[in-house]
């Protein structure tokens, strides 16, 4: 599923309508709309941070719908990556 089907789908279901929801995270109904409708690319961290939190949804899910690390994770992108690497996987 794409951030923007994804965070419609999480709008939709809280009953919040696209005017207001726009207007508490601070931006143009416009522009969140095309968001939605995946006609824009995910917006900028601050903006997903802020429509997680109204949304009340977890911040890592709403960082990896957008296929992007969150933030804290941002700073330490080597030890991310490092982690990953050295993850136990299923494969032989």
């Amino acid at each position: 599923m794409s951030f923007g089907a994804f965070i419609r789908q999480k709008r939709d279901a809280a009953g919040i309508a696209l005017n207001d929801f726009a207007r508490q995270i601070g931006i143009s109904p416009a522009y969140w709309s095309r968001i939605e409708r995946d006609l824009e690319k995910p917006p900028k961290d601050d903006l997903i941070s802020k429509a997680a939190l109204l949304l009340k949804l977890d911040l890592d899910e709403a960082f990896i719908q957008a296929s992007r690390l969150p933030p804290d994770m941002q700073l330490n992108v080597g030890e991310v990556v490092q982690a990953y690497r050295k993850r136990p996987t299923s494969e032989g």
